[in-house]
């Protein structure tokens, strides 16, 4: 089922909001979209997957195929203009996802 909420979601790129700081309240922050870090090779489950997968046998593991999520939880990354504190806010689910952009109008006209 299509939900009203999921289509079209626009952000401005500066947003005044609170500082996770102590002592420093509501700033000015700058907005980008969170991206994934790069997978370290080092982490203990990775290590484990390698040595399972080493040798004779083909593939140990499942790989998920059932895919079953059409939109993403967006994730914004704040960071404050005075102290330069970084942190990350969960924005509802979308299927576009617009920084910068123009806020659509209800019963707009299009134009061409």
């Amino acid at each position: 089922p299509e939900f009203p909420g999921f289509e079209w979601s626009t952000f401005l790129k500066t947003r005044r909001t609170l500082c996770p700081r102590p002592r420093v309240r509501h700033t000015m922050h700058k907005v980008a979209q969170a991206k994934k870090g790069k997978e370290s090779v080092f982490a203990m489950g990775k290590r484990r997957y390698d040595r399972k997968q080493r040798g004779f046998g083909g593939q140990t593991k499942p790989i998920f195929h059932k895919k079953a999520k059409t939109t993403k939880k967006i994730q914004l990354r704040l960071e404050c203009t005075e102290c330069k504190c970084k942190h990350q806010v969960v924005v509802k689910r979308c299927k576009h996802f617009e920084l910068g952009g123009e806020k659509k109008k209800k019963n707009a006209a299009i134009s061409f």
